[in-house]
């Protein structure tokens, strides 16, 4: 059986799920819906990165330790997933004892190696990013990421000797060049290396500085940086080192899904981990874009956020998934407004799709007493239709080699073609004319390839609209139609002006 692992990026805890995680979250989910459905053996990953002095500072200023602060954050995350339909085969967290336990495991490993070495730092340190920058990076006493106030630190820490591993990913980058996607990340990451030198990296804190995190298990008095930390949860997820069986059956065929902001840490950190550390590298590495409102991008600190509950509560679970999947090309930054979703909703929902539905199993109740007729060998039915059988039985391998792609729009776009041309074929045979001609056996040929098209539609549109996809099928069932209550009635807008 063929493997698929795709993962989404643990997300810190600091705060609540808001549109950017779901992006994600909800791509994962649509890919790994697509596998399973495809008879694929599927891992899909997500959890949450609770480490580090943000956490620990939140915490503090909630008047609670630490484990209670995450413990106290990982229902909502999981409520929000749980909403929106998320199908996740493993909910990670780094505060587990398998993930603690590899942690240390890897970390013991490259100190074995030589690839880990004490040293003194002083320099400028970033509280909010956990990032260290240089007098050069951070002009007027800012941290050139989130543009608020650095601090200068002196402390001893263990480094690990990224640089003498960048001539090897350099090269390895340009060796395969479905490794980081879309181009332009790839690029990016590319530029980078061939015009920086990289700089040992620390990944240690002193203990006495911050005590929340994983002890380094050569040196007590030091706990581990939370991103070197945290991107071993894709591996500790599946069982390494204790229990290899599910780690040699899914890594390294393993897509990682992430935000452009925190490409670098996946495609330059992470993949020389891997190689010191003697493990092979994963497969393919995606960065997309960000969500904006109006012309900023989206966060806490512009009171901007979008949440996904409020959406959901609104215009449901589906419509949100397919708007956030059908709107903007998967890797470029889109723009979020209410405007936009309800022009979807009432365009590609409602006067397509619902349409769609909605008329055929109308035409069927009202023309042959509700019956389902089925498809004969010597149908009489127009080039249209004739067409749309055609493009039936080639849209299953258009979304898959689209979504091969990571190209959402595209698959969607063919399921789209298909429901546009079944509308169009309801306003050329005119079917009400064919009833009043008394010319049963041509309406039912009709109404076998509408009914056709709305149960392959509802199986393709399955990964990306669960709940949509269930009731078109449930009205389908058995030989008689199920009429329901329209899908996605239109949302009038009231007219300002």
């Amino acid at each position: 059986m063929k493997t698929f692992y795709v993962t989404t990026p643990i997300y810190y805890v600091n705060g609540l799920p808001h549109i950017g995680h779901s992006y994600t979250t909800i791509a994962a989910d649509v890919l790994s819906r697509h596998k399973r459905q495809r008879g694929w053996d599927v891992y899909f990953l997500t959890g949450t990165d609770e480490h580090g002095q943000k956490v620990l500072r939140a915490a503090q200023e909630a008047g609670k330790t630490p484990q209670e602060f995450v413990d106290g954050i990982i229902p909502r995350f999981k409520e929000t997933w749980k909403k929106l339909d998320i199908s996740y085969d493993d909910f990670i967290r780094t505060t587990e004892a398998r993930h603690i336990k590899a942690v240390g495991h890897f970390l013991q490993l490259l100190y074995d190696k030589g690839e880990l070495t004490l040293g003194d730092y002083e320099g400028l340190y970033c509280v909010p990013c956990e990032v260290f920058w240089t007098e050069k990076q951070a002009e007027g006493g800012l941290c050139p990421d989130c543009k608020r106030p650095i601090e200068r630190i002196k402390e001893s820490n263990y480094f690990f000797k990224l640089s003498r591993h960048q001539a090897w990913l350099l090269q390895y980058i340009k060796d395969n060049p479905d490794f980081i996607q879309p181009e332009s990340r790839r690029n990016e990451v590319l530029s980078f290396l061939e015009e920086n030198v990289l700089t040992d990296l620390c990944v240690s804190r002193p203990r006495s500085r911050l005590s929340w995190g994983i002890p380094l298990p050569f040196s007590p008095d030091h706990v581990t940086y939370v991103w070197f930390d945290a991107l071993i949860n894709y591996i500790s997820a599946l069982g390494y080192p204790a229990d290899l069986k599910k780690f040699d059956a899914f890594w390294p065929s393993v897509l990682h899904l992430m935000g452009k902001d925190i490409l670098r840490q996946h495609a330059v950190i992470w993949p020389i981990m891997l190689h010191a550390a003697g493990l092979p590298v994963p497969r393919r590495i995606f960065a997309h874009g960000w969500w904006q409102v109006g012309e900023e991008k989206m966060s806490k600190s512009r009171g901007n956020v979008v949440n996904p509950l409020d959406i959901i509560d609104e215009f449901g679970i589906d419509v949100y998934r397919y708007f956030l999947l059908r709107d903007v090309p998967f890797g470029l930054d889109g723009v979020f407004s209410r405007e936009a979703l309800i022009k979807r909703f009432n365009g590609d929902l409602a006067n397509d799709l619902g349409n769609l539905v909605y008329r055929t199993l109308t035409m069927s109740e009202k023309y042959i007493d509700g019956r389902i007729p089925a498809l004969r060998k010597d149908r009489a039915v127009s080039v249209l239709g004739s067409s749309i059988l055609a493009k039936l039985e080639k849209l299953s391998v258009s979304v898959d080699t689209a979504l091969d792609k990571l190209d959402f729009i595209a698959a969607l776009q063919s399921i789209w073609d298909v429901i546009g041309d079944a509308n169009k074929f309801v306003e050329e045979t005119k079917p009400w004319n064919l009833k009043k001609e008394g010319k049963t056996a041509e309406l039912e040929d009709f109404l076998s390839v509408m009914f056709l098209v709305l149960r392959q539609v509802a199986v393709e549109l399955a990964p990306f609209m669960p709940q949509t996809s269930a009731k078109i099928l449930s009205q389908l069932k058995g030989d008689r139609v199920a009429k329901g209550e329209p899908l996605f009635p239109r949302i009038i807008v009231e007219d300002r002006g």
